[in-house]
């Protein structure tokens, strides 16, 4: 069993603003020792202060996630100061807004290494902690995008996509081996952090959006902190993100049409707040490194779907079990009344040869 987040060593990566920078707050408050990484030094510095303040013990290691022997080196620094891992959570994301042709080789190689080898190499390393521990739990962080391609971003869809892959994998490898390790996976919709300020973009003067509705970071904060003590297969933040992976489960080329020829993909990404041009893809941005973005009009207060249902898996099982029942009684009822208009029709049939027969009598 995990242990309680108040005795949790935790390795953080991406934890200079957004999401990483929530989770280590929540982890502060919970009385966890939170090794931080990200590629900006002062905002590290930051987040340790505040992780202290709020109770918690904190380690920042200056980091590049697409760089192994700097993810073995925030490895090796968590074991100097604390002795284990208990929990190790892979982050740190980029992106840019671009077409497939203005995304150049470069862009997308750095969108990949960062996304995907960096939580490669996060769980490779945990894993050769967590295996001599014979106790453990990584987490990634990829988004609703590993299940559904969205244009203008492709190449961090084809990243996430490869998280999910990837995750997938190592936990089937897990368990055939029989390792007491767990590995979770976190799915999150649109979230309202500086992750648009610090895109790199090639849309035009306008800032890039998250597709409404987007949620708070703090929504996936918690989802992090309880799968730290309760490993978890998958957990989807945001109800309009996990409407999308339905749709494109059950009909993909909906999803086609109401992304792509509707042109909501483009419009739905683009903000009316001018875009400063300040990108963190290959070199910590300039901008404010915090935990909110500049969406709070399009944001819900927090995702009671997450909530009632991906936190609390006899309630989704619930719930997925009644959808099942409903699909069935759906498809019995639609199929048994083809069936009646076919035995009506060969009843009408069969009255209209009768009553040729006696006519013609």
């Amino acid at each position: 069993m995990p242990r309680a987040l108040k005795d949790q060593i935790v390795v953080l990566t991406g934890a200079s603003s957004g999401i990483g920078r929530a989770t280590a707050l929540h982890l502060g408050r919970a009385g966890a020792a939170v090794v931080l990484a990200a590629r900006k030094a002062d905002a590290l510095a930051d987040v340790a202060r505040e992780v202290e303040a709020l109770g918690g013990r904190a380690l920042p290691v200056v980091t590049d996630v697409a760089e192994w022997e700097q993810i073995e080196r925030l490895a090796v620094a968590a074991l100097d100061r604390f002795g284990r891992i208990d929990t190790w959570v892979n982050d740190a994301g980029v992106s840019e807004y671009a077409t497939v042709q203005q995304t150049t080789p470069q862009d997308a190689e750095r969108i990949v290494r960062v996304n995907l080898m960096g939580q490669i190499y996060g769980t490779r390393a945990a894993l050769m902690v967590m295996t001599k521990q014979r106790a453990g739990t990584i987490i990634n962080v990829a988004s609703v995008e590993g299940w559904f391609g969205v244009p203008y971003t492709a190449v961090y869809s084809a990243s996430k996509h490869g998280v999910k892959g990837y995750t997938e994998a190592v936990r089937r490898e897990l368990q055939s081996e029989g390792s007491p390790v767990q590995i979770t996976i976190i799915s999150p919709a649109g979230i309202n952090t500086p992750f648009f300020d610090h895109a790199r973009s090639r849309m035009g003067a306008s800032k890039p959006m998250p597709l409404p509705p987007a949620y708070p970071p703090e929504t996936v904060a918690e989802a992090i902190a309880y799968a730290c003590e309760h490993p978890r297969r998958e957990i989807v933040v945001g109800g309009a993100g996990k409407a999308f992976i339905l749709l494109e489960r059950l009909c993909p080329a909906l999803l086609d049409w109401f992304l792509g020829s509707t042109g909501l993909g483009k419009k739905g990404q683009l903000s009316k707040q001018p875009d400063d041009h300040q990108d963190n893809l290959f070199a910590p941005a300039a901008s404010p490194y915090q935990v909110h973005g500049s969406f709070a009009d399009i944001s819900h207060s927090t995702s009671l779907y997450t909530k009632v249902f991906e936190l609390h898996p006899v309630l989704k099982g619930v719930l997925l079990g009644a959808g099942l029942l409903g699909g069935l009684a759906l498809l019995r009822g639609l199929t048994g009344g083809a069936k009646e208009e076919r035995h009506d029709g060969r009843r009408a049939q069969g009255a209209r040869a009768a009553r040729a027969s006696v006519s013609s009598n």
